[in-house]
C-alpha cells in the first residue's frame, strides 16, 4: 500500500511544480505551453529513468521486452497516459487552474476500475467502493472552495481536456495491470517503456506537427527546463511507485490509493506556493487520504492490526 500512497504525495508534489512551469519564462502567453510543458516534463523523465535503468544494467532487458505483446501493450498504454492524458492534463491546468485539474482528473479510477473489473476480473468489496465515492465525494466538495481560481480564457475547453484526461489515465493503468500481470514486463521496464514511448512521441511527432519548437531558443527556455528537471525528479518516482503498485494491488486498488494527490497538491501548494488551504480544504483532504486508503484495503480490520502492531 506504501508505493500507492507515495506515488500519489510525489504526483502531488509534480502537479505543483508543473503549474509553476506555466507561469514562468517564455512559456508565459505561449500558445503551446502546454504541450512544451508535457514534452519537457517526459523528456526529462525518460533521460532519468535511462540513466536509472543503465546504472542497474537492465537496457537490454527492455529493449527484449519491447519484442513480446506485454511490452507493445505497455507501448499503447504510454500513448494514452502521455501525449494524450499527459497533455490533456497540462492544458487543463493551464485553463482552469492546477486546483481544480485535480479536482476533476482524479475521477479516472472511476473509468479505470469499470475497465478492471469487467476486463481483468479484479474484485473491489461493497466497502471499498463505498470509501472510494467517500474519497471522490470530498474531491467534489473540494471544488466548490477553489471554483473559478486560476480559470483562463476557456473553462469549457479546460474541463473538457481535463475528463480527456480521466479516460486516459483510466485506460492506462488496466492496460498496465494486463501487461505486468503475465510476468513478462517488470514495473522498471514498464515505466522505462512508457516514458520513452511518451517522450519520443512529442520530440518526433507532436513538436514538429503542433509547430511547438518556432521561436525557441535554449535562452529563453532556461527556467523552464531546470524546473521541469525538477518535476521530473517527482514524476519519475510517482510513476515507479505507482507502476509497483499496480503490479502489486492491481489496477483498481492503485488507482484509489494515486487520487490522493489531489490532497497532497494542496499540502504542496502552501509548502511551496504559499497558498494557504481554508479549514474546509483542510477537512476535504483528511476525507480524501482516509476514504483512498479504505478503498484500497480489502479488510479494513488489517488497518487495525497494522496500527496494533505499530
Amino acid at each position: 500500500m506504501r508505493w500507492g500512497i507515495l506515488s500519489g504525495s510525489l504526483w502531488g508534489l509534480d502537479t505543483v511544480i508543473l503549474g509553476v512551469i506555466l507561469t514562468t519564462g517564455a512559456l508565459v502567453g505561449n500558445p503551446h505551453a502546454s504541450l512544451l510543458s508535457a514534452l519537457f516534463h517526459d523528456a526529462a523523465c525518460a533521460i532519468l529513468l535511462t540513466v536509472l535503468v543503465a546504472g542497474r544494467g537492465r537496457l537490454r532487458e527492455t529493449f527484449s521486452a519491447l519484442r513480446t505483446r506485454s511490452g507493445l501493450m505497455v507501448a499503447g498504454a504510454a500513448l494514452l497516459g502521455g501525449p494524450i492524458g499527459m497533455s490533456a492534463y497540462l492544458i487543463a491546468i493551464d485553463h482552469i487552474g492546477p486546483g481544480n485539474t485535480a479536482v476533476i482528473s482524479t475521477f479516472y479510477p472511476a473509468v479505470g476500475t469499470v475497465l478492471a473489473v469487467f476486463l481483468l476480473k479484479e474484485r473491489m468489496g461493497k466497502h471499498q467502493v463505498l470509501a472510494l465515492l467517500l474519497a471522490l465525494g470530498a474531491i467534489v466538495a473540494m471544488s466548490y472552495s477553489t471554483a473559478g481560481a486560476g480559470e483562463g480564457n476557456s473553462p469549457v475547453f479546460g474541463t473538457l481536456a481535463a475528463l480527456g484526461c480521466v479516460v486516459g489515465w483510466g485506460s492506462e493503468a488496466t492496460i498496465l495491470a494486463a501487461a505486468m500481470n503475465s510476468g513478462t514486463v517488470t514495473p522498471l521496464t514498464a515505466v522505462y517503456i512508457r516514458e520513452m514511448t511518451s517522450a519520443l512521441t512529442y520530440l518526433l511527432v507532436i513538436g514538429p506537427m503542433g509547430g511547438i519548437y518556432t521561436d525557441l531558443t535554449l535562452a529563453n527556455l532556461g527556467l523552464p527546463l531546470a524546473i521541469a528537471a525538477g518535476a521530473a525528479c517527482a514524476g519519475t518516482f510517482s510513476y515507479l511507485f505507482y507502476y509497483r503498485a499496480i503490479s502489486a494491488l492491481g489496477a483498481a486498488r492503485a488507482m484509489a490509493l494515486n487520487i490522493s494527490y489531489s490532497a497532497w497538491a494542496v499540502f504542496f501548494s502552501f509548502l511551496i506556493l504559499h497558498v494557504t488551504p481554508s479549514l474546509w480544504q483542510g477537512a476535504c483532504c483528511l476525507l480524501i487520504l482516509g476514504g483512498t486508503v479504505l478503498a484500497a484495503t480489502p479488510h479494513w480490520r488489517e488497518l487495525m492490526s497494522a496500527r496494533r502492531s505499530a
